[in-house]
């Protein structure tokens, strides 16, 4: 009897953590709300993780000013995000749909009790993850123009271009009514941000690249990575952290989870290796610069796929990646663009080809689906013409308003340093500090 009384009090306390409830009585699932927080945290890991890949990158002078971008997107973008990004983002449509609006979202102050329907997990975790992606997207953008902007230009271009950019983009794929979102028969897919995240910095990138122009000496004078051992482990935690960026875009614990994380880690190596391969082909030698950018090619270019394809789809898609990013950077040079760390040649060119790529490859059950939505018939040739016109309407939208934004930051508070300045490098001239202790002012 003793033994059926502990077993009756063990088997409630057993299943206690599978099910909680919150104020109302609502059930909140805190495997997948524990899983949400973990991705969370996962995807902050990327920002100090891209801090470190630039920051190894860039010369000697310029590493401490460089990796600053990083952190200050965590500042502006952590508090921008909760006073009214996510409400723009993800309130109801507002101004024609152009972005979205909801007041009580302002300070998150209308979500304090709130559980999301269908996931299952308190709102607060939905919006810190979403935040995140809010916070490295801008940060990205700053490897284009790294080692020659004023640190306050670069404060209020991310500002502004995250509420004028990022916020709308957002709303537009991810919001339930947002017009990319519905459009066709299941949207536009961007499953964790290919077009949100990645063509929208990438594309920013090269608009700033080109009206700022090329850094001092470039390309005549060489400018050498200053700490590869820097860019090397900074892409480890961008690997780890994408799989909370990917696996995490699930909002749950479950099979579509799983499936997001394997394809995540799938096209990450696929794209390292077919790196590796090309430079063994053209140089004769592969390099541990040649292989970071190869991981990060597979990553973006897998981040729109990660809830439509299956792994051979993400070997496919990283190999396809790494090639296509690789001839961008190649021709950099003869086009005469410089674009300092190759934003646009890994993120924009990769998330571009990840975008259109995923129709080729997407899972039979998807497209059953989405054929049943249509009302019976829904082709790969019809989802690739979704898929082309979000990435043609993002492009568009985003090179017009960053050009303004970068234009009307210029004309401002300044945005190019001078040439004093930028001689004496950012560290010195901006910050009053130095990476390494002595430098050479004049590398």
């Amino acid at each position: 009897m003793r033994k059926i009384i502990r077993w009756g009090t063990a088997v409630p306390l057993f299943f206690w953590p599978v099910l909680a409830f919150a104020q109302g009585g609502q059930i909140i699932d805190s495997g997948a709300e524990a899983w949400m927080l973990t991705s969370t945290a996962l995807v902050l890991l990327m920002v100090p993780g891209l801090a470190l890949f630039y920051g190894g990158l860039v010369r000697t002078k310029n590493v401490l000013g460089t990796m600053m971008h990083s952190f200050a997107a965590m500042a502006i973008i952590g508090v921008l995000w909760a006073v009214c990004g996510y409400a723009l983002s993800f309130g109801k449509n507002a101004l024609g749909g152009f972005v979205g609006w909801n007041s009580d979202l302002l300070f998150l102050k209308g979500i304090d009790s709130a559980i999301m329907n269908g996931y299952n997990i308190p709102e607060y975790v939905f919006a810190m993850f979403q935040g995140k992606f809010a916070i490295i997207t801008p940060a990205l953008i700053a490897g284009a123009f790294a080692e020659r902007v004023r640190f306050r230009g670069y404060c209020l271009f991310i500002a502004l271009w995250s509420l004028l950019v990022y916020c709308p983009l957002c709303h537009w794929v991810w919001a339930s009514d947002g017009f990319l979102y519905n459009m066709g028969a299941k949207g536009a897919i961007d499953f964790a941000g290919g077009t949100v995240v990645h063509i929208s910095s990438g594309v920013s990138a090269l608009v700033a690249a080109l009206y700022l122009g090329a850094r001092r000496g470039y390309p005549q004078t060489a400018m050498h990575p200053n700490n590869l051992v820097l860019t090397l482990l900074g892409a480890g935690l961008l690997w780890v952290g994408w799989f909370g960026f990917n696996a995490g875009s699930s909002v749950s614990s479950s099979l579509d989870t799983a499936r997001a994380l394997t394809v995540t880690q799938v096209a990450a190596a696929s794209g390292a290796l077919a790196w590796m391969l090309i430079e063994a082909i053209i140089h004769k030698k592969a390099t541990s610069l040649g292989v970071a950018s190869g991981i990060l090619a597979g990553l973006v270019a897998i981040t729109p796929a990660a809830g439509v394809v299956q792994p051979i789809g993400a070997i496919a898609l990283g190999c396809l990646a790494a090639c296509a990013s690789f001839v961008a950077i190649s021709l950099k040079s003869k086009l005469g663009y410089d674009d300092s760390l190759d934003v646009f040649g890994v993120h924009g060119i990769s998330g571009m080809t990840g975008a259109i790529c995923l129709t080729f490859f997407i899972r039979p059950e998807w497209m059953i689906d989405a054929a049943a939505k249509a009302g019976g018939v829904w082709t790969m040739g019809q989802q690739l013409m979704v898929q082309l016109k979000a990435v043609g309407i993002t492009v568009l939208f985003v090179g017009i308003v960053s050009y303004v934004l970068v234009v009307i930051v210029e004309k401002t508070v300044g945005f190019r340093v001078d040439p004093k300045e930028e001689m004496a490098g950012l560290d010195h001239s901006l910050h009053g500090e130095s990476g390494y202790g002595l430098i050479n002012l004049n590398s």
